[in-house]
């Protein structure tokens, strides 16, 4: 079975193949995961201009979704995604190190002053 599918903003087209339903939901969920997980959102404001990046620190990869908006309150968000030890997908990091889930659906800025993520 093959199943062709389009992101909602129609900015993406995937198409999956397998032997059963739950295999291609399987596939459509990890692909959703990462590339429909909604606009850049920041205290109250939100925007579909996103573009996906890949940092590389000392040999160590980042993927990350990053706000390209030219508003000052959205500008440089990153969502970051973490990889499945297994299988090697991505996921969004919506959660702190503490399990607690992070503000803004997970959307976070560097702040210069207390330098950090917030």
């Amino acid at each position: 079975m093959i199943v062709n599918y389009t992101t909602l903003d129609g900015r993406m087209t995937v198409q999956v193949e397998g032997k059963t339903q739950t295999d291609i939901v399987e596939q459509l969920a990890d692909f959703q995961e990462v590339f429909e997980v909604g606009p850049c959102t920041r205290n109250g404001k939100t925007s579909e201009k996103v573009k996906f990046q890949v940092r590389e620190v000392e040999g160590n990869k980042y993927y990350e979704l990053v706000c390209t908006d030219q508003d000052p309150d959205l500008r440089g968000s990153r969502l970051s995604f973490g990889q499945h030890k297994k299988g090697g997908t991505l996921f969004p990091k919506r959660k702190d190190a503490d399990g607690k889930w992070l503000d803004n659906n997970g959307w976070t800025r560097w702040n210069a002053n207390t330098k950090k993520e917030e």
